[in-house]
């Protein structure tokens, strides 16, 4: 079951979801619209040939959006994150999508992380890529995406942040980059 308008306003009030800050305006019939925070996190790859999973290895910089925003250029991949923070109950989940309009442009908001985990807390990282033939003008605080929350049958056993799960990601600040690496051994043989 996705929460309507009046579920999503019902779960803030009663703190059992948050999200800062929260903007009424931002409810939708059945989601919550998703602004772009003013750092974006761009990449360099011409520092690297090649990317090793294995190897923490990060060859992006945070770039600040300021007032004459940030081009996007056909074929560039950037990571963006919410100005929202959030703390997801257990019993539910969010499925993060881009907006029609933004779309309809180009604009890819997420590569392949659009699933929140019930238990998520921080901010979400936005995976976005210009698929256009032309350059994309972003703007820090512009909605780029919508979130829905779905009712999970049960609340999870084990949440997301939970130290059994190793959840990289639990409480991030600002785009931030890949921890793949610590899904390996530090003394696997290379």
């Amino acid at each position: 079951m996705i929460l309507s308008d009046g579920d999503i306003k019902k779960a803030i009030r009663e703190k059992r979801l948050v999200i800062e800050p929260f903007d009424e305006t931002c409810v939708q019939p059945s989601s919550y619209d998703l602004k772009l925070a003013s750092q974006v996190r761009v990449f360099d790859n011409h520092k690297a040939g090649e990317i090793d999973v294995r190897n923490k290895q990060d060859i992006s910089r945070v770039v600040k959006i300021n007032g004459e925003g940030f081009v996007l250029h056909p074929g560039e991949f950037i990571l963006g994150s919410t100005v929202e923070s959030f703390a997801i109950p257990r019993d539910l989940a969010g499925k993060l999508e881009g907006k029609s309009s933004l779309a309809r442009l180009g604009l890819v908001i997420h590569a392949t992380a659009g699933y929140v985990d019930p238990g998520f807390k921080g901010q979400l990282t936005f995976e976005m890529s210009n698929i256009s033939r032309s350059p994309i003008r972003l703007y820090g605080e512009m909605k780029v995406a919508q979130i829905c929350f779905i009712m999970m049958s049960s609340p999870a056993e084990v949440p997301y942040g939970d130290k059994r799960l190793g959840s990289k990601y639990f409480g991030q600040k600002g785009p931030t980059a890949s921890k793949i690496y610590l899904n390996f051994d530090k003394n696997e043989k290379r």
